[in-house]
């Protein structure tokens, strides 16, 4: 791989959930995002809200609390930041750095640490196998990381709280009651080297074809087809 100049207007820092959701979807807007910062607005404020419900509930509780299937051990920190030391591909140091916030940091008794990510989910399903990178790629940058010391992260997996029934009735307030589950995945380096290496050399490569079912192409395509005849 030869050496990488990035433009002004790019982005060096990679986020976990763009190497699972991002990297799942629209490769032409991937690219469009790290090269030009160009990208279609979300708005999902009610589950910005359930998330940060779900995580400060948990601060401070010991893994049996919480599940236990978890491996023992109690959440140490929650909603922290991570930024990894520059990603490496194929023997070339790349601008490119991981940085995210994970959900739950988990102390073991052992001294290492575990990754939890919270999810609120319709039903619970094990999703595991496809937040497997995102999890490697927090796992990474707390064992390789810009500042401070490395940690040495032992477990990660996904704390799913799902809907079961609605409580209460008009003369009081309603609560939901919820099932919480836990599905670990295996850790792979090998997993998040393999993603990372591919990432870096789509969005420093040519544009890419755009996904086929990609609404926001759809739309930019169509948008720009009318705009041409009016």
């Amino acid at each position: 791989m030869e050496p990488i100049t990035l433009s002004k207007d790019a982005r060096a820092f990679i986020s976990p959930s763009d190497l699972t959701f991002g990297w799942d979807n629209c490769h032409r807007c991937l690219w469009l995002y790290y090269n030009h910062q160009v990208k279609a607005p979300l708005f999902m404020p009610l589950v910005g809200d359930l998330a940060e419900m779900q995580e400060i509930s948990c601060i401070g509780k010991t893994s049996a609390e919480l599940n236990t299937n978890m491996p023992e051990g109690k959440v140490f920190k929650h909603a922290g930041w991570v930024v990894s030391t520059p990603i490496e591909v194929d023997g070339v140091v790349t601008p490119f750095a991981v940085r995210g916030k994970y959900d739950l940091l988990m102390e073991h008794p052992d001294g290492t640490f575990g990754i939890v990510d919270c999810k609120f989910q319709s039903s619970p399903n094990d999703k595991s196998k496809f937040y497997a990178v995102q999890l490697e790629a927090y796992a990474f940058a707390l064992e390789n990381p810009a500042k401070d010391a490395p940690i040495k992260v032992s477990t990660a997996g996904l704390l799913v709280w799902a809907p079961v029934k609605i409580r209460g009735n008009s003369s009081g307030n309603f609560g939901l009651e919820l099932s919480c589950n836990w599905f670990p995945t295996d850790r792979s380096p090998e997993l998040i080297a393999s993603r990372l290496s591919d990432f870096i050399k789509m969005i420093t490569g040519p544009v890419p074809a755009a996904k086929t079912n990609c609404d926001q192409c759809k739309y930019v395509e169509n948008r720009t087809e009318i705009l041409k005849g009016v």
